[in-house]
């Protein structure tokens, strides 16, 4: 038997489109988020999708942390330190984190729920750490490749920003400021880790693994919905058909 042919890696502008057809399974295209965009969820869905959102903002700058823990390239670090500060903010500039509590502010909840967790649903803290610990084991290009998910983010936040005001009256105006922040750094953002992807991933072998990377982060936003959906749609949280009360010793 002869040998089998290795495939030949797809030129870098095919391998990035290769990257950018992953639109498809992106979480815009989720029923809830079809919902939200529309304007046909209720007070208590947009409430319980802020607060759920909220554990992934502050997981971010941990999990770009643990990024550069484990890069040894300076230049690379100097650049995704920004992630950082984007979110945890600095001296006189508030972040993506005080930005989203503002957003939980102007959709009627108090901060302190939000700080708390007690709205995070278990199937949403499950993907998020499962994202978390992803880019914490993963080579630090592997994990910046899981974030090429933000080559779709501008559409979503501008989506948000053209539909919740008309839809959501209820909501002050105050809360749009991450969504804002986000439609620049994102894009600048993409860049960079669109650079790392590109230049790492060569052989065709890596390129797939590539795709198989940017999917695995697509089906943790995905599944986050899946959670949200369960629980705010179908109105079917965890243990919504268990009896509480006193079980009694054993």
């Amino acid at each position: 038997m002869g040998k089998t042919e290795t495939p030949a890696p797809w030129p870098r502008q095919k391998f990035e489109q290769r990257l950018r057809d992953k639109e498809k399974y992106y979480h815009i295209h989720h029923p809830f988020h079809v919902l939200m965009n529309s304007g046909k969820l209720d007070k208590p869905a947009i409430q319980g999708w802020v607060a759920n959102r909220f554990y992934y903002q502050t997981s971010i700058p941990v999990k770009d942390a643990a990024i550069m823990a484990n890069c040894r390239e300076r230049d690379v670090r100097r650049q995704w330190v920004q992630r950082i500060i984007d979110h945890d903010g600095q001296e006189g500039e508030d972040g993506g984190i005080e930005a989203w509590l503002q957003l939980g502010e102007a959709v009627g909840m108090d901060r302190n729920e939000l700080i708390s967790e007690e709205h995070v649903l278990p199937g949403v803290r499950f993907a998020i750490d499962a994202y978390y610990n992803f880019a914490r084991t993963a080579t630090w290009q592997e994990a910046a490749c899981s974030s090429l998910t933000e080559l779709f983010a501008p559409k979503i936040h501008q989506k948000r920003l053209d539909n919740w005001p008309q839809h959501y009256t209820w909501i002050d105006a105050n809360g749009y400021n991450y969504f804002r922040k986000r439609l620049s750094e994102a894009r600048r953002d993409v860049q960079h880790g669109l650079d790392v992807t590109l230049d790492y991933f060569r052989t065709r072998a890596d390129q797939e693994r590539a795709l198989n990377i940017l999917q695995l982060k697509l089906d943790i936003l995905w599944t986050m919905l899946d959670a949200m959906w369960m629980a705010y749609i179908e109105n079917r949280p965890p243990y919504y058909c268990v009896k509480t009360g006193n079980l009694g010793s054993e």
